[in-house]
């Protein structure tokens, strides 16, 4: 009986994006994301080209501008914002995603957060939604980071987990049919654990709300 071949592994960001170029193009685009403990979970393309929700227009009304989105993916909420005539900038490590973004009439850049940003210090708002907060899987040298970035009083949005989830740090991969990614370090934080690691990257909790089910931080430099 003949072995059969691993699947070859490929950075995320580009099988990412080749999710999204097919979702865009009609031609499906289904992929999940799995854990290390083994656990997978559907990654919601659709969700993420689609137009914002009511959601997602309550969030962004705590966003002032200009706003800087870390991880934008395919640009919603940067193209809301712009759409409203609110300046703003989206970041992410996918060229489809950036290539998408723009598109919809928001501005976004090839770039990682912990890169050389345009106008650090200036931006009045940064966005973590959709999870981002996961970013890098040290979710305080990212609030650190992003506190950098920040304009003086200006607010980072945090989206969390419920009250009751644990902060944790792991791995995890796309997968999509055959294809794998390889495995990148990821983090979830609940809305219990935000405090302590908002105040060791030197922010403070303003306040957390809950919106459609989506809980929501705002915190500024303390």
């Amino acid at each position: 009986m003949s072995a059969v071949a691993a699947p070859t592994l490929e950075p995320a960001e580009l099988l990412y994006g080749r999710l999204l170029a097919s979702a865009a193009a009609g031609r499906g685009g289904e992929g999940a994301y799995r854990v290390a403990d083994g656990g997978v979970r559907r990654l919601p393309i659709g969700r993420w080209l689609a137009p914002v929700d009511a959601a997602d227009r309550a969030l962004l009304r705590a966003a002032v501008p200009p706003v800087l989105d870390i991880g934008c993916g395919p640009g919603r909420h940067l193209a809301a914002l712009a759409a409203a005539g609110h300046e703003g900038l989206g970041l992410d490590l996918s060229p489809v995603a950036v290539r998408i973004a723009r598109a919809r009439g928001a501005e976004a850049i090839l770039r990682s957060v912990f890169a050389d940003v345009p106008r650090a210090g200036t931006w009045r708002t940064a966005l973590l939604l959709d999870g981002n907060i996961g970013i890098g899987g040290a979710p305080e040298a990212l609030l650190r980071r992003t506190r950098e970035l920040l304009a003086p009083g200006g607010a980072a949005l945090v989206e969390l987990d419920p009250p009751g989830a644990p902060t944790t740090r792991t791995r995890i991969r796309i997968e999509a049919g055959g294809d794998v990614s390889e495995w990148f370090r990821w983090a979830r934080v609940g809305v219990d654990g935000i405090e302590p690691l908002a105040a060791r990257a030197g922010l403070a909790a303003v306040d957390v709300l809950c919106v459609a089910g989506r809980w929501l931080a705002r915190l500024r430099g303390a």
